[in-house]
């Protein structure tokens, strides 16, 4: 910016934002600004006191070192597993042994994958590090198969459901054996469904 410009011999006092020129080549014609103006670029952002203040908030309680704090989370999670109930306890082994046969799964995978990376692919040359169409078809007919078993069971339980409402409505006075085992079912149901969703 200029603080003082020259047209047609005269002193203009003011500020004036200089021509530029577009991408295109064309000119944008210089600007006249009043005097303490600031482009919109270099316009601090606006925060409240409440903003200002959570962004300035520590971490931890005054005096208090991290280092003081590092054993004490490990313990609390020690802590929170021993007052989980049963049930709750026997779901977080099984998404504990869910997660270790997903990564030997995903090991199995690899290492079939690096034993086929070097047979020859379809052009009938050596591939080396790249790995033939078979290999790279292999993890996404996995994730189809999960997606199918989640479809599968999502109907499955939107059949539960409907027979929940047929019995509730009085269309079904008198369930038979099968209907009420498909109905003892639905928790079992839910509970597969959420597993697979997770590892998806």
């Amino acid at each position: 910016m200029r603080s003082i410009t020259k047209r047609n011999g005269c002193n203009i006092a003011g500020k004036y934002i200089a021509a530029t020129q577009r991408p295109d080549g064309s000119w944008r014609k210089q600007r006249k600004v009043k005097e303490g103006y600031v482009p919109q670029e270099e316009v601090p952002v606006y925060e409240n006191k409440y903003v200002k203040f959570f962004k300035n908030k520590p971490d931890l309680p005054p005096g208090l070192s991290p280092e003081d704090v590092a054993p004490v989370k490990d313990t609390s999670r020690a802590d929170s597993e021993a007052a989980l109930s049963k049930s709750a306890k026997r779901n977080l082994k099984r998404k504990e042994k869910r997660k270790q046969q997903q990564e030997k799964n995903e090991m199995e995978h690899l290492t079939i994958a690096l034993e086929k990376s070097s047979v020859t692919c379809g052009s009938g040359e050596p591939s080396g590090n790249v790995l033939c169409s078979q290999t790279k078809a292999e993890p996404d007919s996995f994730t189809s198969e999960k997606a199918k078993k989640i479809k599968n069971l999502r109907k499955k339980l939107r059949q539960v459901e409907e027979l929940q409402q047929k019995i509730d409505c009085g269309e079904i006075n008198t369930p038979s054996k099968e209907q009420l085992e498909k109905l003892g079912r639905r928790k079992a149901l839910e509970e597969e469904l959420e597993d697979l969703e997770l590892d998806l």
